[in-house]
């Protein structure tokens, strides 16, 4: 995921902490912890204990799958690929596809067998074929975990089993979730699989709302004694898709309700909008001691907003430079701030960045500038 992005995507689940009264009230939900995230505003509808550290269980195979889809995008591996699965994956406690050891099996099989029988044997045989062995593995797990701003997770290894030093947030999982969605969209479809046969052995994906909701086509089950029943589950009414994520539950049977639960708030209660289009120009802003003395400002993709339903016209946006801007500018840089209002009230603060590059003047146009802003 690129910078910019990620910093348009913290500032946006952080910011409804300052306004979450504005929202409306969420159900109740039977769990540790929770999390609704609009896909495409980054904005966080809903949540309890969002950045309390939980065990992830099985949904630390989200950023096992994550690191995956990377290594065959950059031809470090390929779906075809045959793997011969060690000892170590083989004798893999809790879940597994029933991989056995020296029996040939491909890569495209390993990640259907961790994504949708959540296979403990095929995470770890992904991350040896990958890493050549789990722990360094799980060290570019954390590396990756940094980049995408994962602030509270530590992954100790491929599969979501008990450590001390394994861990993630309510905040952290939606991110993680959105990532995979945004980054991957070809290997998205894997998620909607309902079952998957391997070995002879046919097992089929956790995630009852699969079953149940068919707007539901997404992702990930969890569960340890200590961890209890976690689900992140996505759905996509229309043109707005919905990040959920239940932690600690107390049944298989009750985290999908719950995660249903949260989803229909979401769709029901708030309407997304869009207020700006990617890469076009909102304002120019004055540059000093620059080549140019305007600089094109905007974001960089479509800057969607989630609001109460029926209040998207209650919206006001006003934008914030950071003057005097000196030149040189790049590309991509924070030059501005827009702050909006709901209902006249601070809603959300969002990152402004420029366009365009502007280079520095020349000798006679810095001068010149330099008195200008003597005189301001």
């Amino acid at each position: 995921m690129r910078p910019l992005l990620l910093l348009l995507l913290s500032a946006l689940s952080s910011a409804p902490h300052a306004q979450q009264s504005a929202l409306p009230a969420a159900p109740a939900i039977a769990a540790r912890a929770w999390l609704l995230l609009d896909f495409n505003s980054g904005q966080t509808l809903a949540a309890h204990n969002p950045q309390q550290r939980v065990e992830p269980a099985s949904l630390t195979k989200l950023m096992t799958a994550y690191l995956t889809f990377g290594a065959l995008r950059q031809k470090q591996i390929r779906p075809e690929q045959v793997v011969h699965a060690s000892l170590n994956a083989w004798r893999a406690e809790g879940s597994r596809m029933f991989i056995e050891p020296g029996k040939p099996v491909t890569v495209d099989e390993l990640m259907r067998g961790m994504i949708v029988q959540s296979g403990n044997d095929a995470s770890i045989a992904l991350a040896e074929t990958i890493a050549g062995s789990e722990e360094a593995f799980a060290g570019m797990m954390n590396r990756e975990a940094r980049r995408l701003g994962l602030k509270h997770t530590r992954f100790a290894n491929a599969t979501g089993l008990p450590h001390p030093q394994h861990y993630s947030t309510a905040r952290d999982l939606a991110l993680l979730a959105s990532a995979v969605i945004r980054d991957f969209p070809e290997y998205y479809p894997l998620y909607s699989l309902k079952e998957y046969r391997h070995n002879n052995i046919t097992q089929a994906s956790r995630n009852r709302l699969l079953w149940s909701d068919p707007t539901v086509d997404g992702m990930k089950t969890g569960f340890t004694e200590s961890a209890g029943y976690c689900l992140v589950s996505s759905a996509k009414r229309g043109e707005r898709r919905l990040v959920s994520v239940v932690l600690g539950a107390g049944s298989e049977a009750r985290r999908a309700a719950e995660s249903q639960k949260l989803l229909n708030h979401g769709f029901q209660t708030f309407d997304s909008v869009r207020l700006y289009a990617g890469n076009q120009p909102v304002a120019t802003l004055q540059v000093f001691r620059g080549a140019a003395n305007g600089v094109k400002a905007g974001f960089l993709a479509d800057l969607y907003v989630t609001v109460p339903r029926g209040r998207g016209g209650n919206l006001k946006a006003a934008l914030e430079s950071l003057q005097p801007l000196l030149a040189p500018i790049g590309a991509g840089q924070r030059i501005g701030t827009m702050k909006l209002t709901l209902d006249g009230k601070p809603f959300l603060e969002l990152p402004v960045v420029a366009l365009e590059g502007v280079p520095i003047a020349g000798i006679l146009g810095r001068g010149w500038d330099t008195l200008r802003l003597l005189f301001r």
